[in-house]
């Protein structure tokens, strides 16, 4: 996995398969979580996610918000780091109401909470209504 490159000791959640939520005619979407250390500003890692989506195929310039697309790399937490810079918002805004991003994140990192609120993701997770979340596999070799 490319992004192994960018960072240390890097784990990875189960898969999980979710339907759309913003744009509903299109596919289903497959998510993960992964975590690890870097030594890249977040600025860098960021490059370095989008470079990797490019390399997938991804065309930022041709796609509609929210449809579909061949790969998707947000940086959700840094550390316990706070940003929001026009390029990057970390915490990442909209995880506390997305069920593909809390359950593979509870997953990998249990008792984890929010560097804003205090509060623990898995609250975030039992409030979320499940929004058509399966697993679809276990963490990827």
């Amino acid at each position: 996995m490319e992004l192994g490159a960018c960072l240390d000791g890097m784990r990875s959640s189960s898969i999980y398969r979710t339907a759309p939520r913003y744009v509903l005619d299109q596919a289903d979407f497959l998510n993960l979580v992964v975590c690890g250390e870097s030594d890249l500003s977040p600025g860098e890692l960021l490059s370095r996610t989008q470079a990797i989506e490019a390399r997938f195929g991804r065309d930022r310039s041709r796609e509609r918000s929210k449809g579909p697309r061949t790969l998707d790399i947000d940086l959700l937490l840094y550390g316990e780091l706070i940003i929001d810079t026009p390029d990057l918002a970390v915490p990442h805004p909209g995880m506390t109401e997305r069920a593909f991003v809390l359950a593979p994140l509870e997953e990998l990192s249990p008792g984890l909470r929010h560097p804003v609120s205090g509060e623990p993701f898995a609250a975030y997770l039992a409030g979320s209504g499940g929004q058509g979340i399966y697993l679809h596999a276990g963490p990827p070799l």
